[in-house]
């Protein structure tokens, strides 16, 4: 359908992509859902705190929580070092004392992509197929950065939505 396009904001995008991204590079779906939700809240805390949303805090102490999840690993995403958790079920990112539920992430780009995430989900896959899995991780945030939706720069544009076309996701593997 030419001329796609849906209003949205920024972080369901990054997750859905950084996801498609960790599948294309051998992760399987629910392992892959788990890391793209923390590329998202690892890129927004950085976003925060570089336009003084958050407040950088000091490392902080491993609660007993934490050392209950067992031996952390990590795993890179598009440029983001994600703290994971190696479980029976695969591979699970961390956020403080919780492993990251595919369930309650693929809920989540459900409510913010609706009846268009098997659109949005389609376009990804096919630029992440169009090129090779090392060629792909080395430039999926700077492919990210061409097509993700514009918004306003600064603190007018945090949480605002704005257009994926998803005619440009599609060109962005047509020419590599």
């Amino acid at each position: 359908m030419a001329g796609e396009t849906i209003l949205i904001n920024r972080a369901p995008v990054l997750a859905l992509w950084a996801s498609v991204v960790a599948e294309r590079l051998g992760f399987s779906r629910d392992e892959a859902l788990s890391l793209g939700k923390a590329v998202t809240g690892l890129n927004a805390q950085s976003k925060g705190q570089h336009l003084g949303i958050y407040i950088r805090t000091q490392a902080r102490r491993v609660k007993s929580e934490e050392r209950k999840l067992g031996q952390r690993d990590a795993v890179e995403l598009m440029g983001r070092e994600i703290p994971v958790v190696r479980t029976p079920e695969g591979v699970r990112a961390v956020n403080k004392d919780k492993l990251m539920s595919p369930e309650s992430i693929q809920a989540y780009l459900e409510s913010k992509f609706g009846e268009r995430l098997a659109a949005v989900r389609a376009a990804m896959e096919e630029l992440a197929r169009s090129m090779k899995p090392d060629v792909l991780a080395a430039r999926a945030f700077a492919l990210y950065a061409q097509f993700r939706p514009q918004i306003p720069d600064g603190v007018k544009g945090w949480g605002a939505k704005g257009q994926l076309d998803l005619d440009l996701i599609r060109s962005l593997g047509s020419t590599k």
